[in-house]
């Protein structure tokens, strides 16, 4: 499964709430009718069809069939909405789902390991890296010009850092 999005807090009284979005394709994934798998973890997931939809400054605020108030929406909080793999939307050259970056080991070009990738954040061309290293995590600018070879098959990235890159930003 994928994650499209995470419950965020509640809209007016009606059940209705915010999505926190994870996919660039919000009009594919977000719309009447839709089916997605709503959840805290694998084990409890379970499928929600949404019963309306808008967007409001960029963030989709859903109804769920049989969410009708508020106190059942605060409940959603923090729960994930996800769609199977298979349902995704083929990518252009270049371009990696978040998940089939996290758990790559990342490089460098001289052969040195990093560590592994926990999790990529910010959108677009403002994408980081964030890897677990040894006393904390690193943050890594998800360019071409810094992550010179990105193989998700191999799980595997290659860097070529600026001088200080590595250093300047451990965050423990």
């Amino acid at each position: 499964m994928a994650v499209v999005g995470q419950i965020g807090r509640t809209h007016g009284i009606r059940g209705q709430v915010y999505v926190n979005p994870d996919t660039d394709f919000l009009e594919d994934r977000f719309h009447v009718g839709a089916e997605l798998w709503l959840g805290r973890g694998a084990e409890d997931c379970r499928t929600v069809t949404l019963a309306a939809v808008r967007f409001h400054q960029g963030r989709p605020v859903i109804a769920i069939d049989g969410v009708v108030d508020m106190n059942a929406a605060v409940r959603l909080a923090g729960a994930q909405l996800r769609v199977p793999k298979e349902a995704l939307a083929i990518l252009p050259e270049g371009t990696y789902y978040r998940h089939d970056l996290v758990g790559c080991q990342v490089e460098t070009v001289e052969g040195a390991t990093v560590g592994e990738v926990s999790a990529v954040e910010g959108a677009g061309s403002e994408s980081r890296l964030m890897i677990q290293v040894p006393g904390g995590e690193i943050l890594i600018p998800l360019v071409p010009s810094i992550c010179t070879t990105i193989d998700p098959a191999s799980r595997r990235i290659v860097i070529t850092p600026p001088d200080g890159l590595l250093e300047l930003n451990v965050k423990s």
